[in-house]
């Protein structure tokens, strides 16, 4: 079952469930200013851009199938740009940030250097 900002508590799992749920949505909108957290797209379903809690083991192929559905749903998200800057301040080490991976956003942040222009006019 998915779960979003607007679920009551009351209606969220026993306990155990609910501080894990909430962790998850919490990771998925970490530094990212409340109003914008609350219009984000990966509201809906923070797994999807999270994956799987660290107890449980994800395929490859579930893993990138799960990364490319996530990757569309930011593709139309109405908050992507100032997620991706709140991405490449954070630094993620994991999940799905903006339709990006963690190393897709250190790769953006990474110095060029002046043979990596060449050519380029």
């Amino acid at each position: 079952m998915t779960y979003d900002l607007n679920t009551p508590l009351s209606q969220l799992p026993p306990s155990a469930e609910r501080h894990a749920a909430l962790t998850l949505l919490a990771t998925v909108t970490e530094g990212i200013p409340r109003h914008l957290a609350d219009e984000a797209a990966c509201r809906f379903d923070p797994e999807l851009h999270t994956g799987p809690d660290a107890f449980t083991d994800e395929p490859d192929d579930e893993r990138a199938a799960r990364e490319q559905v996530a990757r569309e749903v930011c593709a139309g998200c109405p908050v992507w740009a100032s997620c991706l800057f709140s991405a490449r301040d954070a630094r993620p080490a994991s999940g799905i940030w903006a339709g990006l991976t963690p190393e897709e956003l250190r790769a953006m942040s990474a110095p060029v250097s002046p043979e990596s222009v060449q050519g380029v006019a």
